[in-house]
């Protein structure tokens, strides 16, 4: 059966993948060509490959032309929307059989320290991971519902989870089922829901099978994530009334919805025919409220859990400048004088354990647990000099933990670091 590459649209910026064995089909890729990449996947309908480039690794998706179009369209549009997909680079069409037949093959760039849900649950040192597994996917479906997106195939299978300061941060991989609206009708959520329960049952149970005990309870676990859902869509979507001298109830609904990482485009103040109260009505938009604010403040690019963390760092340090000049400062200095005095600084010194698609936020927030860990251990603030000096000499590539707790790895400083009072000095 003869191929030959049809035609390869790609956006800029990626290699043109013409060194590849496009006359094989891909299930024989890795007896002609250097680039396979083994790396932990989930469960597909279709025949993936990774390959390894300087630039990055992709995944190869084998799909019939019309199905990888519009995963590739759906894919793009949820980029565009803000939303936590796969990048899509491109889409190959390969004719076999000298016309007679075509396949689509989808190329999307894989996330560095991205893991299936089968290398969390299966892993040492990341059971504490599993319940914010549940939390990730939760957030990622109302994140999604919000953006006016049905995803159709929701499980475990079609989603990757990477680090996030500490929490997990879900990513769709797969959108071939996917559908993109203005909004959706509660009944669509409701089909979506209905779908995920059903698929993370069977994600579990085909895991246990493989497994000499059940990591979780198959029944229990789609219907948490769903009492997690409907508790996160539900305080977005909450109602409050208000009285005529109760305007700072306004700004303690924006606030509490900010604390859980919802941004607030709009608030809408409707008379609700109960003398002078109105109901208050807020419009929510993302879930990036602090990945905004960060990289507004110091240009700093982190995922929302991460820019979260830094923030609470800049927003001590501001404390400290205010009681040191006796002012109040803005938190916009604050954040400048944490990028040029902390930030900057201690990303230099962990030079060393930078490697090409590092994630050097979540690096940088390792360091902070890390010294966390000392301080608890020293009873005092070690400072952030010697917490990256320490983790340096742990973790570096000629450290006792090497790997341990790098930001493209799974675990953490505080889980790898010794137990003992004071060995961390």
């Amino acid at each position: 059966m003869t191929r030959r590459l049809q035609s390869l649209n790609l956006r800029q910026g990626h290699p043109p993948f013409l060194d590849l064995p496009w006359a094989h089909p891909l299930g024989a890729w890795s007896d002609h060509s250097p680039r396979l990449v083994d790396l932990p996947r989930g469960i597909s309908r279709h025949e993936v490959l990774f390959l390894g480039y300087a630039e990055a690794t992709y995944a190869f998706k084998v799909l019939p032309v019309d199905v990888a179009e519009r995963e590739h369209d759906n894919l793009r549009r949820m980029e565009d929307r803000g939303l936590p997909v796969v990048v899509p680079v491109g889409l190959a069409r390969v004719a076999v059989d000298g016309g007679a037949e075509e396949e689509g093959v989808l190329i999307t760039r894989f996330l560095d320290g991205a893991l299936p849900y089968r290398a969390l649950f299966a892993q040492q040192g990341l059971e504490r991971y599993r319940d914010r597994l549940l939390d990730a996917m939760a957030g990622l479906l109302v994140r999604l519902h919000l953006a006016g997106c049905y995803w159709g195939d929701c499980s475990l299978s079609n989603t990757l989870f990477r680090r996030d300061a500490g929490e997990l941060q879900a990513i769709l991989v797969d959108a071939e089922t996917a559908e993109v609206h203005d909004d959706l009708s509660p009944g669509q959520r409701e089909a979506d829901l209905g779908i995920m329960e059903e698929n993370v049952a069977g994600d579990l149970l085909d895991l246990a099978a493989q497994m000499e005990t059940a990591p979780v309870d198959a029944d229990d676990t789609g219907p948490s994530i769903r009492r997690r859902y409907d508790g996160l869509w539900g305080e977005i979507s909450r109602e409050v009334l208000i009285g005529p001298a109760e305007e700072f109830r306004i700004h303690e609904r924006v606030r509490a919805l900010n604390q859980l990482g919802f941004s607030v485009g709009g608030i809408e103040l409707v008379a609700c025919g109960e003398g002078s109260q109105l109901r208050l009505r807020t419009i929510v938009t993302d879930r990036d409220y602090h990945r905004h604010q960060l990289h507004s403040l110091a240009g700093v690019v982190a995922n929302e859990h991460q820019a979260s963390l830094l923030l609470e760092e800049v927003r001590q340090l501001r404390a400290v400048l205010s009681r040191e000049l006796g002012r109040s400062v803005p938190l916009s200095m604050a954040a400048q004088r944490w990028l040029e005095q902390r930030y900057q600084p201690a990303l230099r010194q962990l030079g060393p354990l930078v490697a090409p698609g590092t994630d050097v936020a979540e690096l940088y927030c390792q360091v902070l647990e890390h010294k966390w860990f000392l301080s608890e251990r020293a009873r005092r603030d070690v400072g952030m000099e010697r917490a990256v000096e320490d983790y340096r000499r742990r973790f570096g590539p000629e450290g006792p933990a090497a790997g341990a707790g790098n930001a493209a790895g799974s675990g953490s400083a505080a889980e790898a670091a010794p137990t003992e009072p004071g060995a961390g000095r």
